[in-house]
C-alpha cells in the first residue's frame, strides 16, 4: 500500500492552513508552497481540488487567497485521503479462488481500522506546537 504525493502535500498544505486558522488574512500559494517544499504549480491543482472538494475555500484578487473551509478538529486524515485517492484501501480483487472470500474479508477488516485511525488524526492535532503529543500512523 503506497499513498500518493499528491495526498502527502495534501495533508502537509492542510496542515500549514490548520496553523495559520484564525489568523488575519488567508494564506497565498507562494507562501505554502515555500514552507511546505510542495511545486508552486502543483499546489494549484491540489488547491482546486481541495476547494471543489470542500476542505478550503479561496478568494481572488489582491487580497486573496486560501483557508479551511472548517476548523482544524474538523477535517481528518480520512477527509483528505478519501478526497484525494477515493478509499483508505482500494480493494481491487475478486473474492474467487479457494481462499479468495477469507483473503478479502481480511482486507476488509484492515481496511476498517485504517480508516478508522486516520478518522482519529485531525488538522488540529497534526498542527499542534512542538513538545505536545507524537502521532503515530
Amino acid at each position: 500500500m503506497k499513498l500518493s504525493v499528491k495526498v502527502d502535500y495534501a495533508c502537509r498544505v492542510l496542515v500549514q492552513l490548520a496553523r495559520m486558522d484564525g489568523r488575519e488574512g488567508l494564506a497565498h500559494i507562494e507562501e505554502l508552497a515555500r514552507i511546505e517544499a510542495v511545486p508552486a504549480t502543483y499546489l494549484v491543482q491540489i488547491l482546486g481540488e481541495l476547494r471543489n472538494g470542500g476542505l478550503i475555500t479561496s478568494r481572488r484578487g489582491k487580497q486573496g487567497g486560501y483557508a479551511l473551509a472548517r476548523p482544524p478538529a474538523a477535517i481528518s486524515l480520512l477527509d483528505i485521503v478519501t478526497l484525494i485517492e477515493g478509499d483508505v484501501l482500494d480493494l481491487g480483487g475478486a473474492a474467487e479462488g479457494a481462499s479468495g472470500k477469507r483473503v478479502a474479508q481480511a482486507w476488509r477488516e484492515v481496511r476498517a481500522v485504517l480508516a478508522a485511525k486516520c478518522a482519529e488524526v485531525t488538522l488540529e492535532k497534526l498542527a499542534a506546537k512542538a513538545g505536545g503529543e507524537m502521532y503515530y500512523i
